[in-house]
């Protein structure tokens, strides 16, 4: 008979640090993911760097050994004192051989069909492929009849919809009056790095936004321009020129973020498209059109580059991300929210599971109203992360139960590494026991 101590739904930050976790710490673990590859964010998405999170965070063990795997594979530098600059490609690579050393079983390609639940306990999990059953079933296939009991005492939705939760039928947020824009990352090749990086530092002299290094003989850089008024952004004038000449739309410039990739030498990846015009994440017919929108927008801003920045003369557009960057969707109300007011004031808690200091950081559609609070060191508690109606439910990653401004805080992928590797360190003792 197959048992699993833990199965995982959503092989991105937070659901491959949980299964990483529980594999090395001896669980029988089955990461199920939707795509053919894990990362989530990190790959599908192309959002790197993931940001530091301050000097005292916890629950890092995961972390730590992605950096490793990742810099052995040449897909790892730290930059600007942040070890999190990562070559998605490689990552792909990384977070297999991760999950393959801590004997963990993923199945890829693999979509979430139903949940059967009794009492306060997930009984049996349906996929698209097979029929998962996480107590006691049997498993049939078009070519033959399987009889293998699978058995978990414990779920994690990492889904980042909280998809499990909303099958569960869990308490739920969903309001339809608070959202983030959504972006769609991509990344230029063929950049002559040596020209543009020697350009830019002439052209903005202001370091809090543009910064250049030298590591390991390879160039490493960023810098960035919105269309609010509160900084004197030294791009502005070069999106000015652009929006007038009908090169760009004036929403394309709302946001505007660029930085260099490990590992890729002539690359320069794109924190931006930020869509303004579709917001609501959890309608498909919303969500379709911010990737259709996305892509104009980004053909329009690689030919901005082209003519604006000196060492883009012959560079090309290498990849598109084929998810998009969701700040905030649904969550799920758990045995405790975590409020701004925690955040801001530190509030300490008995069983902390991530401990940050990243800004609240709330993104907004509309000019000049975007929040970026810097904060203290602050606490998400494990009761934010367990279910109230099911004991062997948890959530991790940015579905985690808080309020829309909280979210906004701790919805980084620092964070999601944290969350899902606390609880599987919470749970081990239980399992084993």
């Amino acid at each position: 008979m197959t048992k699993f101590d833990l199965v995982v739904v959503g092989g991105g930050t937070a659901g491959c640090a949980a299964a990483y976790t529980a594999g090395k710490l001896g669980l029988k673990t089955l990461l199920i993911e939707k795509n053919i590859h894990l990362g989530g964010t990190i790959t599908s998405a192309l959002v790197v760097p993931a940001m530091k999170s301050g000097e005292h965070q916890i629950n890092t063990e995961f972390y730590k050994d992605f950096v490793a795997e990742m810099h052995s594979l040449g897909g790892q530098v730290t930059y600007q004192g942040n070890s999190g600059w990562f070559n998605p490609e490689l990552a792909k690579i990384a977070l297999d051989n991760l999950m393959e050393r801590a004997n963990v079983e993923v199945f890829f390609d693999t979509h979430i069909l139903g949940v059967k639940t009794d009492g306060n306990l997930i009984k049996k999990i349906k996929i698209s492929k097979e029929i998962l059953s996480v107590y006691s079933d049997t498993i049939e296939t078009q070519d033959s009849k399987l009889s293998v009991s699978i058995e978990a005492k414990y779920v994690i939705d990492a889904t980042g919809n909280c998809e499990i939760g909303k099958l569960c039928k869990c308490d739920l947020f969903e309001e339809k009056d608070e959202h983030q824009p959504v972006s769609l990352r991509f990344m230029m090749g063929g950049v002559n790095l040596e020209v543009f990086s020697k350009w830019l530092e002439e052209y903005d002299a202001d370091r809090n936004v543009t910064t250049v290094e030298y590591i390991d003989g390879q160039i490493h850089l960023s810098t960035a321009y919105t269309w609010d008024k509160d900084k004197n952004w030294a791009l502005r004038p070069l999106f000015e020129d652009a929006r007038k000449k009908k090169i760009l739309k004036s929403h394309d410039a709302n946001y505007f973020q660029i930085f260099t990739v490990a590992g890729m030498p002539d690359t320069i990846a794109f924190n931006c498209p930020r869509i303004i015009d579709y917001t609501d994440t959890l309608k498909v017919k919303n969500m379709s059109k911010a990737l259709q929108l996305g892509r104009q927008i980004i053909f329009r801003l690689a030919n901005f580059c082209k003519l604006y920045f000196p060492g883009f003369e012959g560079a090309y557009i290498s990849n598109i991300a084929d998810m998009l960057g969701v700040r905030v969707s649904r969550r799920l109300k758990g045995k405790y929210i975590t409020t701004i007011e925690d955040i801001k004031s530190g509030k300490k808690f008995e069983h902390p599971v991530v401990i940050s200091n990243y800004p609240v950081d709330v993104h907004s559609k509309k000019r000049n109203s975007s929040t970026l609070d810097m904060v203290q060191d602050y606490q998400l508690p494990l009761e934010s992360l367990m279910s109230k109606e099911f004991e062997n439910l948890f959530v991790a990653g940015r579905c985690f139960s808080a309020d829309f401004m909280a979210q906004g805080a701790l919805r980084v992928q620092a964070s999601c590494f944290s969350m899902g590797e606390g609880i599987v360190k919470y749970i081990t003792p239980k399992i084993k026991n």
